[in-house]
């Protein structure tokens, strides 16, 4: 029997953080969240799941790239607020490809391991793409044209949206395949960039689409009245 009750779910309003470790180095592989649902899932399962706030939904590690985490040990901290789970990990741990999440010197910006898989083929382009553009928050806006857009003024962000929103209008007008193909990407792009600034993952919009399916346009507009 567990002691899944005994933690602090009210205190953490329903996620609880925890902390990954390689059972055989000890290392921090990642920081994540898990509320009960999630935590329950591991503990019967014997795989790593977690509560994604920017999916606003449980996940298991390695759904998609296939890098699991087997647990090996589950440690709750003095407080009854953290967690600690012992893993073997299948793969590498960070999207990026690197072993552990943590590869950033805070104080140099010194990236400190190298990328070990490349995991750009393990996820979708829109899933990539969001990793890329959370990558660019902190990289020099004189350099980073995402970094620009997401550190600036966000009507200036917004913009852009109306703007591509606009191009890609005229192109469907016009006829114009090609530019209808090159306007969409870039509508894309600055709607990935104002999502990114709010942390939300394309994986939502995912699930609302999911939400759609089988249900009349008409019927879905009602729906959203209802609420």
């Amino acid at each position: 029997m567990n002691n899944i009750e005994n933690i602090a779910w009210e205190k953490m309003d329903g996620l609880i953080p925890v902390i990954t470790q390689d059972s055989k180095t000890n290392e921090v592989l990642m920081l994540a969240y898990m509320n009960k649902e999630a935590l329950s899932l591991t503990l019967s399962t014997k795989y790593a799941h977690y509560f994604s706030r920017s999916k606003q939904r449980i996940w298991k590690k390695g759904e998609e790239s296939g890098h699991t985490q087997e647990i090996v040990e589950i440690l709750l901290d003095c407080d009854n607020d953290t967690i600690l789970i012992k893993v073997i990990q299948e793969g590498v741990a960070c999207h990026t490809g690197r072993k552990s999440c943590f590869f950033t010197n805070l104080e140099s910006n010194e990236i400190i391991s190298d990328v070990e898989v490349n995991t750009s083929n393990k996820y979708s382009v829109l899933d990539n793409l969001f990793h890329v553009i959370q990558d660019r928050k902190n990289d020099d806006p004189k350099k980073s044209y995402t970094s620009k857009l997401l550190n600036g003024k966000e009507n200036s962000m917004l913009k852009k949206i109306v703007e591509e929103a606009g191009e890609f209008t005229f192109a469907v007008k016009d006829d114009n395949s090609e530019e209808m193909i090159y306007e969409a990407a870039d509508l894309v792009y600055h709607t990935m960039v104002a999502l990114a600034s709010k942390d939300i993952s394309p994986d939502r919009i995912k699930q609302e689409l999911a939400r759609r399916f089988g249900m009349s346009g008409i019927d879905e507009k009602n729906s959203r009245k209802e609420e």
